[in-house]
């Protein structure tokens, strides 16, 4: 039992005894990590200690070197103020001398003027007793002279004035003589100047008005489809082309009414095809109608090229050949423009050949002398000036450009050119007369009815029918509303009463349309 005991006994102290030892390494151990614990937080302090410290240095030395920065900008800025406060003292300095200057000038002046009044008072006076002295002694001597003369002052003046009829009568014949024998010395260079002067007083005149064309139909059942149902394709014509359509009882014909040949000529080319096709609806119109100018335009500039061709003129610029086939539609004072040109080309070319000048030149202005007619825009400058600067404009010589200026006087004749243009103008007839005047202010009464739309903002197009009586406006209907439509139509017809002066009364009619249009595919 001693046994068994004994060694229980000594295997629990030893547990006890290594117990201890444990927990006292342990505790050894624990003070150990503590201490070296509290060394490294003393390092950590120390360091950070110093890291603040130059943190500190380092923030303290940017702050000095802004203020620094900043102190040397602020002296800058009060360097540039006090000299710009000094630059403005210097200039008010100079403004006080020069007006203290001008001040003494002005004492100066007034006092100079002062005196030279004084002086020229004293001089009138003194004139004016001179004056009536002189005339005191020409009384005596015209007394004298009539006593020793025994003539009185009247019949002296007859006597005189005759002795003078007859000195220059004397004179005059003298002078005349004179001038005729220069006359000798230049007498081809007279005689072609009679010649002109000869042939421009036997100028004749003519005039046509014509403003309307009719459009022959096949049977009067076409009629029908040309108007439309409630007249949508004839309202539709009119308004895409601005001419006028006339249905009435005239079998087998249309009327085309309208102051502007290309306007006619479109229309009447467009009822053409649309009849020949035979459809007739608004969108075929529009779609007709665009063609038809385009094939205007082709037509134009081929016309004008076989002109120039057909008279032998030679590099002519195309916009100068696009204005001569524009003549083709157009009328010179009731003749066709083009017609007229061509004639007054042809007879200008015989003449200065007559005349020993150039023909070829001649032809050329005299081809070119009213392209001031068909201008691409319109204006108030006359046309033959218009022609003239077109004509600059594309390189034509000075004397066709002067002959083209000079042919209705607007400006000086320069070369034997310019009065040949005007003869021959006049010869074909196209001088001032009673008709043509009233066809002109008619032709111009209708573009200023159409311009006066113009001037309102939204309007689209605008066209005078019915000889000037109605006046259609086509809108822009994302700009105008149908309540700005009535007061548009309001508005123009104010205008036109208040600006324009017209026979009887013009009917305004405002369109506006609005089109969706969609494309299935």
């Amino acid at each position: 039992m001693n046994d068994i005991i004994l060694p229980v006994i000594i295997g629990v102290v030893a547990i006890i005894v290594g117990y201890g030892i444990a927990k006292i390494l342990e505790k050894n151990k624990a003070s150990h990590i503590i201490k070296s614990a509290k060394k490294r937080a003393t390092a950590i302090a120390k360091q950070a200690g110093k890291d603040a410290e130059s943190l500190k240095k380092d923030k303290m030395l940017q702050a000095k070197e802004k203020f620094l920065e900043l102190k040397a900008e602020h002296e800058r800025v009060i360097l540039n103020r006090d000299k710009k406060i000094s630059e403005a003292e210097k200039r008010t300095r100079e403004k006080e001398s020069k007006v203290t200057s001008e001040l003494a000038k002005t004492k100066n002046l007034n006092s100079s003027l002062e005196s030279k009044k004084n002086e020229y008072n004293e001089r009138l006076t003194f004139l004016d007793k001179r004056q009536a002295e002189i005339d005191k002694m020409h009384r005596r001597q015209v007394e004298q002279l009539e006593v020793i003369s025994s003539l009185s002052a009247d019949d002296a003046k007859a006597q005189l004035m005759e002795s003078i009829k007859d000195e220059a009568k004397t004179d005059a014949m003298a002078y005349i003589q004179n001038s005729l024998e220069e006359a000798k010395l230049t007498a081809q260079q007279e005689a072609k100047k009679v010649v002109i002067n000869t042939i421009q007083r036997i100028g004749t005149e003519e005039a046509v008005e014509n403003c309307v064309s009719v459009f022959n139909l096949e049977s009067d059942d076409v009629k029908g489809r040309i108007i439309g149902r409630e007249g949508r394709n004839i309202r539709a014509i009119e308004a895409a082309t601005g001419v006028e359509i006339i249905v009435d009882d005239t079998p087998d014909a249309i009327i085309l009414s309208c102051f502007d040949s290309v306007r006619r000529e479109i229309a009447r080319l467009s009822l053409h095809k649309l009849v020949t096709d035979g459809r007739i609806h608004p969108a075929r119109i529009e779609e007709i109608v665009k063609k038809t100018k385009n094939q205007i335009e082709e037509e134009i500039k081929e016309v004008g090229k076989r002109t120039v061709i057909d008279l032998g003129i030679h590099g002519l610029h195309p916009e100068l050949i696009k204005a001569v086939g524009r003549m083709k539609f157009r009328s010179s004072y009731g003749q066709n423009l083009l017609q007229h040109s061509r004639e007054v080309a042809k007879l200008c070319g015989v003449m200065a050949s007559e005349l020993g000048l150039n023909p070829k030149l001649a032809k050329r202005a005299g081809l070119l002398h009213d392209i001031g007619k068909v201008p691409e825009t319109e204006t108030e400058l006359p046309h033959a000036l218009l022609g003239m600067q077109l004509a600059e404009r594309h390189g034509e010589k000075p004397d066709v450009c002067n002959a083209i200026g000079a042919h209705h006087d607007e400006i000086e004749m320069n070369s034997l050119l310019s009065p040949i243009i005007q003869v021959c103008d006049a010869i074909s007839g196209a001088r001032p007369g009673a008709r043509r005047q009233v066809l002109d202010s008619y032709i111009q009464r209708l573009k200023d009815l159409e311009e006066v739309a113009f001037g309102f903002k939204g309007v689209n197009k605008a066209y005078a029918i019915q000889a000037g009586r109605e006046l259609r406006v086509m809108v822009e209907s994302e700009k105008v509303s149908d309540e700005k439509a009535s007061e548009l139509s309001f508005n123009i017809s104010q205008k036109i009463q208040t600006e324009m002066t017209y026979p009887g009364q013009v009917k305004v009619t405002v369109i506006r349309e609005t089109r969706a249009v969609n494309i299935a595919k």
